[in-house]
C-alpha cells in the first residue's frame, strides 16, 4: 500500500429489477455520493445505510457488509474491454485508490478516516446477477480467470466514510493468505485449498467448504 491509499468513491445503489436473480431485484446498480455515509455491523443486508442488497440469501449480512474494489483494477478491466468502467460498476461499496485490494490479506484490518475499522473477509465470488449486469459475454470465466476478485469485509467499528478519506492497514495477520489466492482456491485451483482450512480469520462457512472439497478429493483419489 502506498502512503496515499485512500477512498475514490461511495457507493450506493437502489433496487432495480432483474431476470438474474432469484428475488427478481438487485442492487447491484450502485452510484458515487457525495457523503459522508454511515456504515454499520448489519444482521443483514449492506453495511452502508441507506444502500440496498436484492439478494439476502446470497449477499450481505456480517461477513459481507462492504465490498471494495480498486480503481486500478477497474482502469485495467476498461481497457481491456474497450469502454470505461465507472466506480461503483462492479457493484463495490467502496472504489480505493493506492491500496492492493486482491492482495490484501485474509483478516488485514482498514482504518478509514479516523474511526472506521473494516476488516478484509473473503473474495468475491462472481455470480449470474454480475454476469447479466454487465452484459459480458463469458463474463463469469473471464473475471475468474484474473483473479481480480475484490473484497468483501466484516466492520470491526461502526463510522462514517466519504470520498477522500485516507485508508490505513493497520493489522495484518501472520498466515500470508492473501484475496487473490483465497479466490483462486475457491474457484478450482484445488491445490490451494489447504490454505484456507486453519484461516481463523475467514467465515466459518467457508473453511467448511474447502474443508467439504478437500474430503471428496480424497474420496476420488
Amino acid at each position: 500500500m502506498g502512503a496515499t491509499a485512500m477512498i475514490r468513491s461511495v457507493n450506493l445503489g437502489g433496487a432495480t429489477a432483474t431476470e438474474y436473480s432469484t428475488p427478481g431485484v438487485t442492487g447491484i446498480d450502485k452510484r458515487p455520493v457525495a457523503g459522508p455515509v454511515e456504515v454499520v455491523a448489519p444482521a443483514e443486508g449492506s453495511g452502508l445505510v441507506g444502500d440496498t442488497i436484492g439478494d439476502l440469501r446470497h449477499h450481505g449480512g456480517p461477513e459481507q457488509a462492504v465490498y471494495a474494489y480498486a480503481a486500478e483494477d477497474l482502469a485495467r478491466w476498461s481497457a481491456e474491454l474497450g469502454h470505461e468502467l465507472a466506480p461503483g460498476v462492479f457493484g463495490e461499496n467502496l472504489t480505493t485508490a493506492g491500496l492492493d485490494v486482491n492482495g490484501a490479506l485474509i483478516g488485514e484490518q482498514w482504518l478509514i478516516g479516523d474511526r472506521l475499522l473494516l476488516e478484509v473477509s473473503v473474495p468475491r465470488i462472481p455470480c449470474r446477477t454480475f454476469a447479466g449486469w454487465l452484459g459480458e459475454q463469458g463474463w463469469v470465466k473471464r473475471f475468474t480467470d484474473r483473479a481480480l476478485p475484490g473484497a468483501y469485509l466484516r466492520v470491526r467499528r461502526a463510522g462514517a466514510v466519504g470520498p477522500g478519506d485516507p485508508v490505513r492497514v493497520v493489522h495484518r495477520p501472520g498466515h500470508g493468505l492473501d484475496v487473490a489466492t483465497a479466490f483462486r482456491a475457491l474457484t478450482g485451483e484445488a491445490a490451494l485449498l489447504q490454505r484456507l482450512v486453519d484461516v481463523a480469520e475467514l467465515p466459518a462457512a467457508t473453511r467448511e467448504k474447502a474443508r467439504r472439497r478437500l474430503a471428496a478429493q480424497q474420496v476420488g483419489a
